[in-house]
């Protein structure tokens, strides 16, 4: 008689709490975090402007609305303009201080003539050449869907993003649709996503801008996401400048409720104070904390990320034959958050072009050691652009 094998990766609820999950660094902290996200609304309200806001900001690293932002290379489809109307726009936004780490595919990629898992590849491949990008931006979702109105149905929707998520998943990276909403009106501005749920359903977040005026400056741009609290940010744009400025931030749920372990942890260790070792019990004894070793170990466990986004303290245990050792550490490069203000074009921006950037996003691609255009086996490459602003390896 055959046995029954169980190949379903089952664990019990104590096993996950053993588990520890590293801190979700965010590309913009309280804005944006690793993750695939629709960004929709009417047409003609400056989508895109906002888009480019956010994409310049994370490619210079200059904190966006008083919140910090963690520096890295950014790819931005812009599949509905033409390069021509891209850099006038960017040069009214930033004037002349263009960053090298801000790349483009205009409306001038066509993929009509290709494989319809073409884009796909060649996202995966940008990533593996360039691993220290954290942020895409597809302009528009429309561009990369099928146009064939009998195959928008739910199963097509949520197939498009659940290809697009794997890749962001697999390198940790954020990825914005920029959308459109339907004319219809509802009490719930996400019902106004067009397309089926399947593209809301997919996606790990949505933000949904709208206006009440439409030749107002002002606007309303919500977020709802599984791994964040729904929030709504009151943003005015800048007549001169084109700059979308935040005026007001509401949370529409409460956050997360203090931790009061977490707290004394982060009394504890500081810039001045920043390391500890010891056992549990060492550590409930330093902290006079009325809590068994046991109990301590599982909230540090669950509340690792926390501990690091405000503190900014990392966790880590280890178990050898004399018991788990817990170690707390500061983190000294940790972003800051700060209010920003342009003092001039020398501060802005950073001239030195050939300045390397550090990623503090973790890839799966650990292994690989792609520097310039060689891959992981020592194959040199060449990154062409094509005319029709293809992105190949020669």
């Amino acid at each position: 008689m055959l046995k029954k094998r169980l190949t379903l990766p089952v664990f019990s609820m104590e096993e996950l709490f053993e588990m520890v999950f590293p801190e979700e660094r965010p590309i913009i902290e309280n804005i944006l975090y690793p993750g695939t996200y629709l960004y929709a609304g009417d047409p003609k309200i400056g989508k895109s402007y906002l888009m480019a806001q956010i994409a310049y900001h994370v490619s210079t690293g200059k904190p966006m609305w008083g919140y910090s932002v963690h520096k890295s290379r950014v790819l931005y489809l812009a599949l509905e303009d033409k390069p021509r109307r891209l850099q006038k726009r960017l040069y009214r936004m930033f004037g002349a201080r263009p960053s090298p780490n801000l790349m483009f595919v205009s409306e001038e990629y066509k993929d009509k003539d290709k494989d319809k898992d073409y884009l796909l590849n060649q996202l995966s491949i940008f990533l593996e050449i360039y691993p220290d990008t954290s942020l895409i931006i597809i302009d528009t979702l429309q561009k990369i869907r099928e146009s064939e109105s009998d195959t928008q149905n739910y199963a097509c929707d949520y197939d498009i993003i659940g290809k697009l998520k794997e890749i962001a998943d697999s390198a940790n990276i954020c990825l914005i649709l920029v959308h459109h909403t339907r004319k219809q009106k509802s009490d719930d501005n996400f019902n106004r996503i067009s397309g089926t749920n399947g593209l809301h359903g997919a996606a790990d977040g949505a933000f949904v801008m709208s206006k009440s005026k439409r030749l107002g400056n002002d606007a309303i741009v919500e977020v709802t996401g599984r791994d964040q609290p729904d929030k709504k940010y009151v943003v005015s744009r800048n007549e001169e400048t084109l700059y979308w400025e935040l005026k007001e931030e509401q949370s529409t749920i409460d956050e997360d409720q203090p931790e009061p372990i977490i707290e004394a942890i982060g009394k504890l260790i500081t810039e001045e104070n920043p390391a500890w070792e010891g056992t549990a019990t060492d550590l409930i004894e330093k902290l006079k904390l009325d809590v068994k070793p046991n109990t301590l170990t599982l909230k540090l466990n669950v509340n690792a990320a926390n501990l690091y986004n405000q503190y900014f303290v990392r966790y880590a245990s280890t178990r050898n034959h004399s018991g788990r050792k817990i170690m707390l550490r500061y983190d000294e490069n940790h972003p800051v958050k700060k209010d920003f203000e342009f003092e001039s074009e020398e501060d802005f921006y950073d001239s030195d072009e050939n300045q390397k950037i550090e990623s503090v996003f973790p890839k799966k691609l650990d292994d690989m050691t792609l520097e310039n255009s060689n891959d992981s086996e020592g194959n040199d490459h060449e990154l062409t652009y094509h005319s029709n602003s293809e992105i190949c390896l020669a």
